[in-house]
C-alpha cells in the first residue's frame, strides 16, 4: 500500500474520516464517535492499511471538538496538518457536485493535504501555553459579559433615573456599583442624609466616599418625579450592580492566575522586556502562538499570520497596491498593535520610529502598524537569542570571533 492521506471532518459528537492514496482513490471512509477507544481504533486501522508507509493526517479544527483527536494523533507521533474551515469551503467548489456531506468534506481535506505544499504541521503545545490559552479565552468572555452588563445597567437606569446614570462611569467606578447595591432611586437617596450615605459607603471600603455621596445626592435632588415601573427597574439595577461587582472580582482572580502562569514560561522575561508588553499581552502572545516560534519558521510568516505583512493586490497596469490579508489572527494582531501604541508613547526608540513614519505622510494607524511590524522582528530575535530588550545593540564576543 502506498502513502496515505487521512482527512477528518471534525464535529462535536462524531468525526468523519476519509483515507485516500497517491492517486486520490478512496481507501477508507468511516464515521467515528468522538471517544478515545473509537479514535484509537481508527488510528490503528489506518496505520494497518498503510503497511508501514507514512500517513499524513489533516483536520479542519485545531481545538474544541477535535482536541482529543489531535492529542491522540500527536501523542502517537503522527504527521498532522490543520486546514481552516474557510479553506475547505472554498476548495469544495472545485470538486464535482454541489452537495455537501461530511464524507465529501473529509475527502476534500485529505485531497488538499495530498496536493498542497504550503501547510505547516501541527505541533504539540506545552502545558503552560495551553493553560494560558484557556485563561485568556476565559478573560475575554468575562470582559465581554461585563461590557454587556454595563450597557444593560445604563439602559435600565436611563429609563427612570437619567441624572444618576450620567453621574458615574459604571464601567470603571466600583464605588458607583457599590452605591447601586443599596440605593437606586431618587427618593431613597433623598431620605438618607449625605453624611449617612458617606458613612455607609466608607463602611464598604469605598474610596472618596464623600465625593461619591455628594455626586449621588446632587443627582437625587435634580429629579423629584417617580417614573412608572421605578420599583421594578430599581430591583433590576441592584441585581445588575451586584453581578458587575462579582464579574470584576472574577476578572481580578483570572488576571492573577494568568500572571502567575505566564511568569513560569521560559520566554516570559524576554517578552515582557519589550516596552509596551505587560503580563496580559505577553500571555496573549503565548496563547496565540503556543510559545514555540519554530512552528512559524520565520518572522515574515508570523507577521503574515498576524496580519502585519501586506499582500499585493495588483492587476493589469496597477502595481504596488498592498492590502492587509483577509484572513489573519486578530487576537495576535491586537497584541502587537496595542503594545506598539504604548511603546510609541513610552519608548524613545519606538517613538522616533513612529515620528519618522508620520513625517513620511503615513496616518497614525499606518505608523502604528509599521511600528508593530518592526517590533515583531525584534521580539522574534529576543526569543531566538534568549536575551532581553535593550536600546543598545548587542555586542559581539571578540574573543569568540
Amino acid at each position: 500500500m502506498p502513502e496515505l492521506w487521512a482527512g477528518i471532518d471534525a464535529g462535536k459528537d462524531e468525526h468523519h474520516c476519509t483515507v485516500i492514496d497517491t492517486d486520490g482513490a478512496k481507501v477508507l471512509s468511516r464515521r467515528v464517535p468522538n471517544g478515545e477507544p473509537e479514535l484509537l481504533d481508527l488510528i490503528r486501522d489506518v496505520l494497518e492499511l498503510a503497511e508501514d508507509n507514512p500517513v499524513t493526517w489533516a483536520v479542519d479544527l485545531n481545538a474544541g471538538g477535535a482536541a482529543l483527536l489531535i492529542a491522540l494523533l500527536l501523542g502517537h507521533g503522527q504527521r498532522l496538518f490543520y486546514l481552516p474551515g474557510r479553506t475547505v469551503h472554498h476548495a469544495s467548489a472545485s470538486y464535482r457536485g454541489e452537495g455537501k456531506t461530511d464524507a465529501k468534506d473529509a475527502y476534500v481535506i485529505a485531497d488538499q493535504a495530498r496536493m498542497r505544499r504550503d501547510l505547516q504541521p501541527m505541533q504539540e503545545w506545552d502545558e503552560i501555553a495551553v493553560d494560558l490559552r484557556i485563561l485568556t479565552a476565559r478573560r475575554y468572555d468575562l470582559t465581554a459579559d461585563r461590557t454587556r452588563t454595563v450597557n444593560r445597567l445604563r439602559a435600565q437606569m436611563l429609563e427612570y433615573f437619567p441624572a444618576l446614570e450620567r453621574a458615574f462611569d459604571y464601567a470603571a467606578s466600583k464605588a458607583a456599583l457599590v452605591l447601586l447595591t443599596g440605593y437606586q432611586t431618587p427618593a431613597a437617596l433623598r431620605r438618607i442624609a449625605r453624611s449617612r450615605l458617606a458613612a455607609w459607603l466608607a463602611n464598604r471600603k469605598v474610596r472618596n466616599a464623600q465625593a461619591v455621596a455628594a455626586t449621588a445626592m446632587e443627582a437625587a435632588h435634580a429629579q423629584h418625579t417617580a417614573v412608572p415601573g421605578e420599583r421594578t427597574a430599581a430591583a433590576v439595577v441592584q441585581a445588575l450592580a451586584r453581578e458587575l461587582l462579582a464579574l470584576g472580582e472574577e476578572i481580578e482572580r483570572t488576571d492573577a492566575a494568568i500572571e502567575a502562569r505566564f511568569r513560569e514560561h521560559r520566554h516570559a522575561e524576554a517578552i515582557t522586556s519589550m516596552p509596551g508588553i505587560g503580563t496580559l499581552l505577553g500571555a496573549e502572545f503565548i496563547a496565540c502562538t503556543g510559545g514555540d516560534l519554530d512552528a512559524f519558521g520565520s518572522p515574515g510568516r508570523l507577521a503574515g499570520v498576524a496580519g502585519l505583512a501586506p499582500v499585493p493586490k495588483d492587476s493589469g497596469r496597477i502595481s504596488g497596491n498592498l492590502r492587509r490579508p483577509r484572513r489573519y489572527h486578530r487576537r495576535l494582531l491586537r497584541v502587537f498593535y496595542l503594545s506598539a501604541q504604548v511603546a510609541a508613547r513610552c519608548c524613545p526608540v519606538s517613538r522616533a520610529f513612529y515620528e519618522r513614519k508620520r513625517s513620511e505622510g503615513k496616518t497614525h494607524k499606518q505608523a502604528v502598524l509599521a511600528l508593530a511590524r518592526r517590533r515583531l522582528d525584534v521580539l522574534w530575535a529576543l526569543i531566538r537569542d534568549r536575551r532581553t530588550f535593550t536600546t543598545e545593540p548587542p555586542r559581539r564576543d571578540l574573543a569568540a570571533a
